[in-house]
């Protein structure tokens, strides 16, 4: 019997390995390893989810907004850390802001241009919304009192304040003896020397209530930002704040392995357990 010929044989061996290994690890693998999480993770494989009076709500692993018909923060909710994955902790979006320290001067709106807001500030825009909302001070270092960057272009003989768009008051009357000028939008000031401002504000809101996380995803708030918002809450739902300031310890976790991470509180699980209480 004639033999075929090497380069057949060689492709016929090489078709046979792709139909075993596709059988073996596009198959038989994914599946073997899907019945294992299903049988002994069950709840964390299918996403941790997490149901109220028969209907999914979310998921413990991922955070989501808390608002009223309108949009706003819900008063009666915890309200989680900002969010830049998409429009706000979308799982197709998920990613950070990729906006460092020296993200300090804005672009102001002109028309046609909605402009873009430094990471400063969108802290300082966060730190005084939050601030109304819980009925603080709002005022952090290096904010104006309007919620935006303090933030000074200096040239020879001039100065602006040049996140604050006219015709806003500049935050500072005058710098080194020259009279602050504020912002007109469309103006370029990237040849002045850049002067963040640092002012005299203690800073009440905490760092995560400003800030977005890595995966714009985290569902957890430290807590100091749930201490926080407490008052509201309980204000809101009519009940006593030690009972509020209990469910928050009931849904908060400690560091890893007693010493990795900090303590964090799901607000997801804190809200329904509220919502439990209240029922």
């Amino acid at each position: 019997m004639q033999r075929l010929p090497a380069w057949i044989r060689g492709h016929l061996a090489a078709l046979r390995a792709l139909l075993v290994l596709t059988l073996l690890l596009g198959a038989a693998y994914p599946l073997v390893v899907t019945g294992v999480a299903q049988a002994v993770f069950g709840h964390k494989a299918n996403g941790s989810l997490v149901d109220k009076d028969g209907k999914t709500v979310g998921s413990a692993l991922a955070g989501q907004r808390f608002t009223d018909a309108g949009g706003d923060p819900a008063g009666k909710y915890f309200q989680s850390r900002p969010s830049a994955a998409g429009d706000g902790y979308d799982m197709l979006s998920t990613s950070a802001s990729n906006l460092g320290p020296e993200d300090v001067v804005d672009t102001l709106p002109t028309p046609g241009d909605e402009g873009r807001q430094s990471l400063l500030t969108q802290v300082c825009a966060r730190s005084k919304a939050a601030g109304e909302l819980e009925g603080v001070s709002g005022g952090r270092p290096y904010c104006t009192g309007d919620g935006v960057g303090a933030v000074l272009k200096v040239f020879p003989g001039r100065v602006v304040s040049v996140n604050q768009a006219c015709p806003a008051t500049p935050f500072v009357a005058r710098y080194q003896g020259v009279q602050v000028e504020c912002a007109r939008p469309g103006e370029d000031y990237t040849a002045g020397r850049t002067v963040p401002v640092r002012g005299n504000a203690t800073a009440v809101v905490p760092p995560d209530a400003v800030t977005a996380s890595g995966s714009g995803l985290d569902p957890h708030i430290s807590p100091a930002y749930a201490e926080l918002q407490a008052p509201r809450v309980a204000r809101e739902r009519g009940l006593a704040l030690p009972r509020v300031r209990e469910l928050i310890g009931e849904h908060t976790t400690g560091r890893a392995l007693g010493f990795i991470g900090e303590p964090a509180v799901n607000v997801l699980e804190l809200n329904l357990a509220l919502d439990e209480t209240t029922r």
